[in-house]
């Protein structure tokens, strides 16, 4: 449940700010009558989202057990690209300059796409990274998202009227080292369901073979499955055992992009000072 809940809490910020920060700027722009369509487009993009959920639990629900397998391991693929891009992307930008430059123009139900567009893409976002846990848990994902969701919704208000004064940054890189070990145990977990797709399928290689394994059972809590292990298997990817394949796949996948995040925004945060340094000399 923590997974899911410090993915939605991510994505669910980011949608909810981009709408606040767009309702906002039209009532300091004196273009209080555009507001509701802002609220509109969010609205649509919610229940666009909805319907996309509800598909992706219909699809799943139809599959034969060996179908279900395949789209696990497809599923946590394609979460793990749409989420590694995500993160590397937000580095750098400034959320407020781009909600403000795209509202500038004065059509009402422009406003409405604008959010919509806004919305629906974290809604869809968030989906997408959500499907690989709502297979193994459903009511555990819908928990962790509804309450990811609402504290987002606190944050996002508490941050527009402090005026922006609070780190944003900070909150993008810290979550976006926690969602680089989230998205390595999908890398994980996904290579892991492929591997057991082809050993169904006959194949058989030394990369499927037992890299280590630390001898609990699933009645263990400290199995990947038990109360403790659990919570370490989503949030950082633990597994009471893993074949070489997934070894290599996971910890190559986790050291590759926590340097490239640790760069990223290390390069920025050097970048940026330099430029204040050569406004105030």
């Amino acid at each position: 449940m923590l997974g899911q809940f410090v993915i939605s809490l991510r994505e669910g910020l980011e949608a909810v700010l981009l709408v606040a920060i767009l309702v906002a700027y039209l009532k300091r722009s004196g273009r209080a009558e555009e507001v509701p369509y802002a609220y509109y487009g969010a609205i649509a993009a919610l229940f666009t989202g909805f319907a996309a959920a509800f598909g992706a639990v219909a699809i799943y629900g139809g599959l034969e057990e060996e179908q279900k397998v395949l789209f696990e391991a497809t599923a946590s693929y394609l979460a793990v690209a749409v989420l590694t891009y995500m993160i590397l992307w937000m580095a750098g930008k400034n959320v407020k300059e781009e909600v403000e430059s795209k509202a500038k123009r004065k059509f009402l139900w422009g406003i409405a796409l604008i959010s919509f567009v806004f919305v629906v893409r974290e809604v869809f976002e968030t989906v997408l990274f959500l499907t690989p846990f709502a297979a193994r848990d459903l009511h555990g994902t819908v928990l962790g998202a509804v309450g990811g969701i609402s504290l987002a919704a606190l944050m996002s208000f508490a941050i527009i009227k402090l005026e922006y004064k609070l780190s944003l940054r900070r909150f993008f890189y810290v979550t976006s080292v926690l969602l680089t070990f989230i998205a390595s145990g999908l890398v994980g977990y996904g290579t892991h369901e492929l591997v057991e797709f082809l050993e169904e399928k006959g194949y058989e290689s030394w990369l499927f073979e037992k890299a280590y394994d630390l001898g609990f059972d699933e009645s263990s809590p400290l199995h990947h499955k038990g109360i403790v292990g659990g919570v370490f298997a989503v949030l950082f990817g633990y597994s009471a055992s893993m074949e070489w394949i997934r070894v290599f796949a996971q910890f190559g996948y986790l050291l590759v992009f926590l340097a490239a995040v640790n760069l990223k925004y290390g390069v920025l945060s050097v970048k940026k000072s330099r430029e204040v340094k050569e406004v105030t000399e």
